[in-house]
């Protein structure tokens, strides 16, 4: 789909092929349907990730909550979204070792518990390994600095999804 189709698609045919952007939270979507024509996706980008800053922490905190664990138990039941499968897969999730797999369980229900949401890092790029050490790092983070940094995570999760579904190809 093109930015100028966007543009001209009514709100219901916006919400719609921008709802799955920001994880089962298409009412960011709806919040900036009235904000067009967008001139570009930057401009569609910041106006999002606005609306999202603009909700509050209660709304965040839902959007932080609706995003699944890392090889969790949507994973294993095969209950992620779409995209969020071809992202976990894109970096070789589905393909954890036993040990790896008990370490990524483990990391993600403390982090879990101690934040009240579960780990987001936009995956892309990012190998088994990599994932594992990121969660590792921020385990031990203040919890106004990790819920920053998990909302900057599920941005960037959004960018990437908005690009592909603006170049008609999906995010991985």
């Amino acid at each position: 789909m093109t930015l100028d189709e966007l543009n001209g698609l009514d709100r219901d045919g916006f919400v719609a092929a921008l709802g799955a952007v920001y994880e089962h939270s298409p009412w960011v979507a709806d919040d900036v349907a009235p904000l067009r024509p967008f001139a570009g996706i930057d401009e569609l980008h910041a106006a999002m990730s606005k609306a999202v800053v603009d909700a509050g922490e209660d709304a965040q905190l839902t959007l932080l909550r609706a995003h699944p664990q890392l090889a969790g138990k949507a994973a294993l039941r095969g209950e992620l979204t779409a995209d969020s499968t071809r992202e976990q897969h894109g970096a070789g999730l589905d393909q954890c070792s036993p040990e790896e797999f008990a370490q990524l369980h483990a990391l993600n229900a403390q982090y879990e518990q101690r934040f009240g949401f579960p780990f987001i890092l936009a995956v892309r790029g990012h190998t088994r390994t990599s994932i594992l050490a990121n969660l590792a790092a921020r385990i031990d983070n203040p919890r106004d600095d990790e819920f920053a940094e998990a909302l900057h995570q599920v941005d960037r999760i959004a960018r990437f999804r908005l690009e592909a579904v603006l170049s008609n190809r999906r995010a991985q």
